[in-house]
């Protein structure tokens, strides 16, 4: 069975940095893609980043277009989010899954039918 464990999440000024770490283990499928998310009290679910898992594409949502970078180390198996010039609306749990729906459709499982992390509470505030 598919495990994700996410870390790094944690305290940050308005302005800094964070990089998010997503660790996968039993998976029965290599093809797989990988989707960031994020969560805010009273908020909806929002896909924020998606990997490619077979040709090593990208996707970000427009709120975070140009300040998060999401990458892969193969040998560790885990995706990370690379989060720069973080903003206070950018508060919230952040999860790892199996699948970029809404953001990417098509690539994988749907969001329903995937495997989630835990979550990581990101909180930007001075």
């Amino acid at each position: 069975q598919a495990h994700l464990v996410e870390s790094g999440g944690g305290l940050v000024q308005p302005g800094g940095s964070l990089r998010l770490s997503c660790a996968a283990s039993g998976f029965t499928s290599a093809h797989w893609p990988i989707g960031w998310f994020r969560q805010a009290p009273g908020k909806e679910r929002e896909a924020v980043s998606c990997l490619n898992t077979v040709d090593g594409s990208t996707f970000y949502a427009d709120s975070v277009q140009g300040r998060f970078t999401i990458s892969r180390d193969n040998g560790r198996r885990t995706v990370y989010l690379q989060m720069n010039s973080l903003k206070p609306e950018d508060t919230a749990v952040y999860y790892c899954a199996t699948t970029c729906e809404p953001l990417v459709w098509d690539l994988g499982p749907a969001a329903d039918g995937a495997y989630w992390g835990q979550g990581t509470q990101v909180t930007v505030s001075s």
